[in-house]
């Protein structure tokens, strides 16, 4: 009964080799990811309120730090990430997930006891090499479901995410407004991923058979022959390394942003975490939806839909003086980004054997690491040379050109007979 109601037959199932455990594994997978995503994006508000309480004291110096330590985790995580795709492949991505909340956690924790900037910076490095739990939890799910389902299952994954999102910087904020403290965010924030570890131990499932000797020392320059001989995976490459380097430009200088048009209130923890919030919520509300349409009306055709509906919604933002209409415009846009990680995923996952992809996804998750890296480190770097309005203007020019480039480079999928 739970199989047709998700629209796919027993015999289907079969056929897939997807696991018979599939729709559990998901729904566990889609509540870790909440739970995950909430506690590591309530720090994003205050970070750059934090740098002040760390020494850090120029507005200048603020909005480089600012970038720099958004930046630092996802470019080092960038050069581990296809060794996590490889070992995901050979021991489980259960192992992999473990792995790395376990070490995010602890490092966390570290980061809330920083005694200056370069302490904290380090932390932030170190957690890069063991980071990955997302893309960990993408190749779970994509190696557990369906073929066909691929596109519905990781658009609820990533409703998981978004909703974590969501919930985490408004969270964030109002702690931190309420104790006074720029500390105690990061020791919650730790504690709430240990109960994310322990959820992933005692409720997900996953199929797993260890490949043969001598597959697995393959796997990593297997990804890496199918990446580059494969002109769909190479072109979903570029997509998800400038859909992430142009979400995340503007991170690092949201608060910042919120900060010179309603100047330094009281609150404006909680006015930051809103206004990073609204593009949460309408990523809830679209990514969902845009993932299960990917499966029906073609991957690209949605990849198309969401760059140009980010591109129009993100340049007006450079332009806006006034808080109220800010937060909706950030709240228009999450209605189109949302779906761009999901769907440039789900195609990534139907051009490869399900066996190899763990570590497709180590390739692709280098990808979307760099993006997060660079796209912070150089927004905080236009934001403190040429004013945080270029930001958006700049992050507009990156999804334009990501549209052209889907465009031209991205073939739709087409379904093997």
């Amino acid at each position: 009964m739970a199989d047709e109601r998700a629209g796919i037959s027993t015999l289907e199932l079969a056929d897939a080799g997807a696991s018979q455990h599939w729709q559990q594994t998901l729904w566990a997978m889609v509540g870790i990811q909440f739970v995950m995503t909430a506690a590591f994006s309530m720090l994003s508000p205050i970070m750059p309120l934090f740098l002040p309480v760390l020494g850090v004291q120029s507005p200048r110096a603020i909005d480089i730090w600012a970038g720099i330590l958004n930046g630092v985790t996802s470019f080092v995580a960038a050069l581990a990430a296809p060794l996590w795709g490889r070992l995901a492949d050979s021991r489980g991505r259960k192992l992999m997930l473990l792995r790395s909340g376990i070490a995010i956690g602890f490092f966390t924790a570290l980061m809330g006891a920083s005694g200056d900037v370069w302490q904290f910076f380090a932390c932030r490095a170190l957690m890069g090499v063991f980071a990955g739990f997302s893309s960990a939890a993408i190749a779970l799910v994509a190696s557990q479901v369906p073929e066909g389902r691929l596109g519905y299952s990781l658009g609820w994954l990533s409703t998981g995410q978004l909703v974590g999102s969501l919930i985490g910087p408004l969270l964030g904020g109002v702690l931190a407004d309420i104790t006074g403290s720029y500390r105690l965010p990061f020791f919650c924030t730790s504690a709430m991923i240990l109960v994310a570890v322990i959820l992933v131990t005692l409720i997900v499932h996953e199929d797993f058979t260890r490949p043969k000797t001598g597959a697995a020392s393959r796997s990593v320059m297997a990804g890496l022959i199918a990446l580059f001989h494969t002109p769909a995976l190479l072109a979903l490459f570029f997509v998800l390394l400038m859909a992430q380097f142009g979400v995340r430009t503007v991170q690092p200088i949201v608060t910042l942003y919120v900060q010179d048009m309603v100047g330094m209130q009281p609150n404006i923890g909680t006015l930051a975490g809103i206004a990073f919030s609204i593009t949460g919520f309408a990523n809830v509300i679209s990514a969902p939806f845009l993932g299960n349409r990917s499966d029906q009306i073609g991957y690209r055709r949605v990849l198309l839909i969401c760059l140009l509906g980010g591109t129009l919604t993100t340049l007006p933002q450079a332009f806006t003086d006034n808080y109220t209409l800010f937060t909706l415009e950030r709240f228009a846009v999450g209605l189109f980004i949302g779906g761009l990680l999901p769907t440039a995923n789900a195609l990534v996952g139907r051009l490869v054997p399900r066996s190899d992809r763990g570590a497709i996804y180590g390739m692709t998750s280098s990808a979307m690491f760099m993006g997060n890296s660079l796209g912070p480190m150089l927004g905080g770097a236009v934001a403190a040379s040429m004013g945080l309005s270029w930001v958006f203007l700049m992050t507009g020019a990156v999804m334009a050109l990501n549209l052209i480039w889907v465009f031209y480079r991205v073939p739709e999928f087409e379904e093997r007979a």
